[in-house]
């Protein structure tokens, strides 16, 4: 491959990660601030700085395990080619902007698992796709609201 070439690939992938992570900060954000003010538990500028905050501390003081599992745990790491992380990155790219415009509550981490699995899936083929991993992201996106509605 031509330096020049490699050099745009790494230009394109880390641009699209910066664009899928601004994505992610108004539509995620946009989600848990919406809550806060609804319900007048804050004022829409507190909200966003309780917001931000709690975005910058919780991998200090939670971890980095849904990080860890989207980076290795669904799919084969071999498979995690630059054609598939832009592939992945453009399809949750593509969802969020859409569900946000809809107005449509939605998860940024798993448009991004999607869009991951989706990819490997068309690329590679399904033997390349960690079942386990796969199996435990639909899990807890199924558990998670009733936990929430139980704990609510």
């Amino acid at each position: 491959m031509d330096l020049s070439w490699g050099l745009a690939l790494a230009v394109l992938v880390v641009a699209m990660a910066v664009v899928f992570d601004y994505v992610n900060g108004f539509h995620d954000a946009a989600n848990v601030v919406a809550t806060m003010v609804s319900t007048r538990a804050f004022q829409p500028e507190t909200a966003l700085v309780v917001s931000a905050l709690a975005e910058f501390v919780g991998p200090f003081l939670f971890g980095t395990a849904v990080a860890k599992t989207i980076g290795s745990g669904i799919i084969d790491p071999a498979a995690a080619t630059t054609g598939v992380v832009v592939a992945a990155l453009a399809g949750a790219i593509a969802w969020d902007i859409a569900t946000w415009y809809l107005g449509l509550p939605s998860s940024s981490s798993h448009a991004l698992v999607g869009g991951l699995g989706g990819a490997v899936l068309v690329g590679f083929g399904p033997s390349h796709i960690n079942g386990h991993g796969f199996i435990l992201v639909l899990i807890v996106l199924c558990v998670s609201p009733l936990i929430g509605a139980f704990a609510g």
